[in-house]
């Protein structure tokens, strides 16, 4: 009888173990992706090209991805954020302007700690990689600035769940801050013939961190249901800015986007092996 009721219990812990890691596997395989555009305000000062500010509209397109991993036992979250934007600004005079345009990736981990079903503390570090251009259409000598900096960022999220009715509701607040990085910049007055042409480059990469480059990109999202489709709605207040070689630069933006929500799963074939011809879409 002793041994009987032993076994029971090592295959209750067996199947115990085994429905956990089953659990864990499938968890890491569920994906949220989203895709929002939108459009808003922006200002933006570059004394490389003008010691004045120039404002005007923002155009910007994301795409974020986020799902859970088995790291921490399955605590930790892996966020994946794609955007770029353009923008036409103007002088307060109006008798100059600018384009510019900018793409942006975050790639990190947070981990999530789960203070009930409903709501959500998440805490991390992102890689903020960034690459554009500000384009003067009224300067001769100097008409562009390249814009190229690389940062670690210090990320944390708050996601809230709740009901309207029988309507499910996703609240969200995150902020990505800047912390150490590198950034290209000319020194004042040189030109970037100077730079690439003649060779002197001496001084254009800088580290930066929060006394040279204090910034801060917060994000508002709201998602619900429509139908069948998911929504989002999201506001961005995105400060970046910097005092580097003796330029200042700055862009102050506050968007409001919109975009659909998919929730995904990820099929796996094992050795490279085509799915089965009722599970593929191709």
């Amino acid at each position: 009888m002793r041994k009987i009721t032993a076994l029971l219990v090592i295959l209750i812990g067996l199947s115990g173990t085994i429905s956990a890691q089953s659990d864990s596997l499938q968890a890491n395989r569920f994906v949220t992706r989203a895709i929002t555009y939108g459009v808003g305000y922006t200002n933006l000062l570059d004394t490389y090209l003008s010691p004045q500010e120039y404002t005007g509209l923002e155009g910007r397109v994301a795409r974020e991805t986020i799902r859970m991993t088995k790291l921490f036992d399955g605590n930790v979250s892996l966020q994946n954020i794609f955007q770029a934007n353009l923008s036409y600004t103007h002088n307060r005079v109006d008798n100059n302007n600018t384009f510019a345009g900018l793409v942006n990736w975050n790639y990190g981990l947070h981990y999530q700690f789960r203070i009930n079903d409903n709501l959500k503390l998440l805490a991390g570090g992102l890689s903020d990689i960034n690459g554009g251009f500000v384009y003067n259409l009224q300067n001769s000598n100097n008409p562009a600035s390249a814009k190229a900096y690389a940062n670690i960022a210090a990320s944390g999220m708050v996601i809230y769940r709740f009901k309207i009715k029988n309507y499910q509701f996703v609240a969200r607040y995150q902020a990505n801050v800047p912390v150490a990085g590198v950034m290209f910049s000319p020194n004042y007055g040189q030109s970037y013939y100077e730079i690439f042409t003649l060779g002197n480059s001496e001084g254009v990469i800088k580290f930066t961190s929060l006394n040279n480059q204090p910034s801060i990109r917060q994000l508002f999202s709201l998602d619900f249901p429509v139908g069948c489709t998911k929504i989002r709605l999201n506001y961005l207040w995105d400060i970046q800015q910097s005092k580097v070689n003796k330029l200042k630069t700055h862009t102050y933006s506050h968007i409001f986007m919109v975009g659909f929500v998919k929730d995904l799963y990820i099929v796996k074939s094992k050795n490279g092996n085509p799915l089965p011809a009722k599970l593929r879409a191709y």
